[in-house]
């Protein structure tokens, strides 16, 4: 399916999502029209940062939380498929989150930077920026993360070898490919 075009009335939402508790940090600079979705969001996130979409996932505005259908977390979340990010979203300079499986607790910061005019011919979702590569799924969240850098950064470390087998032979933690991320947001 085709990206869709946006008409000339849907204002675009220019959303600074950063990972939190890293340094130097982990962020993605996006355009997303407002009429999305809070499910569709999540997939131009999760393909934004280099989540595979494998593990359950919330937002948090304000005290309202907000998720995919059936969620199990003890608390009462609305369905993230019929709420709209005008719904939530105002005005630029607004801050929410979004956190990614539960288990590694990936917390993301999104700001809404700016609201823009939809620009002729552009098509939306769009990365405009990053910094940095995501870490791998299921490494164990900040704590785990930081023993896999030092792993893979040592080849006397006994994880050393298992970790490069596990991420495909290679990490670098400073790569990001703007070209990529584009590519796979086309098709949302």
């Amino acid at each position: 399916m085709p990206p869709k075009k946006t008409s000339s009335n849907v204002p675009i939402y220019q959303i600074k999502v950063t990972l939190k508790g890293l340094r130097p940090p982990i962020w993605r600079r996006i355009l997303v029209r407002s009429d999305t979705t809070l499910g569709r969001l999540h997939s131009i996130l999760r393909r934004s940062m280099g989540w595979t979409g494998a593990h359950l996932h919330q937002f948090a505005a304000g005290r309202t939380r907000l998720g995919g259908p059936k969620p199990d977390h003890g608390q009462a979340v609305y369905e993230e498929r019929w709420v709209k990010l005008n719904q939530i979203v105002t005005r630029g300079g607004l801050r929410f989150r979004y956190e990614y499986d539960f288990g590694d607790g990936w917390l993301h910061d999104l700001l809404v930077e700016k609201v823009l005019p939809p620009e002729p011919d552009q098509q939306y979702p769009v990365c405009l920026k990053g910094r940095r590569a995501c870490p791998p799924e299921d490494v164990g969240g900040i704590r785990g993360y930081a023993g896999f850098l030092e792993a893979i950064r040592n080849p006397d470390h006994p994880e050393h070898k298992h970790y490069l087998e596990w991420t495909g032979g290679e990490f670098d933690p400073e790569y990001f490919d703007l070209d990529r991320v584009n590519q796979v947001l086309r098709f949302l």
